[in-house]
This record gives structure tokens, sequence and C-alpha cells, in this order.
């Protein structure tokens, strides 16, 4: 795997992740081992100090996988607003995971959901609750 970039999490995220996290089964917890290793090195902020450049929680954002050069547009959200569109995506989920606290232009090697690894890239954020002063959501 290659070298992680930065990454950058409101305090509000990180405690709203860790408590769902708190909640899993230890079996689901297990499955989200990857995620664990990502807050665990995240540099945490306040949400009014996020730079309008992060992939934050309810962030829409859009990125591409490779090597495939597919580009999407989602948006981040907790398992509890995952209505099942295909215009959301859950924290919990690998390609979820995988994007929360990057930065446009950066680019992350994450679990496959089906196994092997993939590779995503912030093109762009469409959305940012913080930048848009919504530091509660």
């Amino acid at each position: 795997m290659t070298e992680r970039p930065t990454l950058t999490l409101s305090s509000l995220d990180l405690h709203r992740i860790e408590q769902l996290l708190d909640a899993l089964s230890h079996d689901a917890l297990q499955a989200h081992a990857s995620l664990l290793e990502e807050l665990e090195r995240a540099n945490v902020v306040e949400p009014g100090e996020v730079p309008p450049t992060v992939v934050t929680m309810n962030s829409t954002v859009r990125f591409r996988t490779e090597p495939d050069g597919k580009e999407f547009e989602r948006t981040l959200v907790y398992p509890a607003g995952f209505d099942g569109s295909p215009e959301k995506v859950s924290v919990l989920a690998p390609i979820g995971s995988a994007m929360l606290g990057l930065s446009v232009g950066d680019s992350i090697e994450w679990p496959a959901p089906r196994g092997g690894t993939m590779t995503v890239r912030i093109m762009e954020i469409l959305y940012q609750p913080e930048s848009s002063g919504e530091f509660h959501r």
C-alpha cells in the first residue's frame, strides 16, 4: 500500500462516528478495521476550522475510482441517513470510509467490497456543510 494522505476530521464527525462504531457488535467492528485505523491517524479540528476542500460527513463529493476511471457524485452519510438511493453512500461502506477526511486531489488505496483493493481519488467537493456555516448538522 502506498503512503496514505493526511486526513482531516471535524471533532463533531469523529465523535459521532466513534459513537456509531461503539454500538456495533465485535464482528461488525472487525469489518471496519480500516476505518478505525483512519480515525486514529486523523488530524482532528473544530468544525469551523475544516478547510473547504476536505470531505466531511454530509458532503457531496465527485470522486473517481482507479484504475477503471469511473467518476461518481455521492453524498457521504451516516447509516441512518442512507436510504438506498444511488446519490448517497454510508460512511460504513468501503468507499465511504475511504473518502472521509480526504482533500481534493488526494487518493487512497482501500479494501474493495469484494476483496482486493481499489483507489479512490477526490476530484471535487460539490457541497460541504462546514463551508456553508452548518457546524452542528
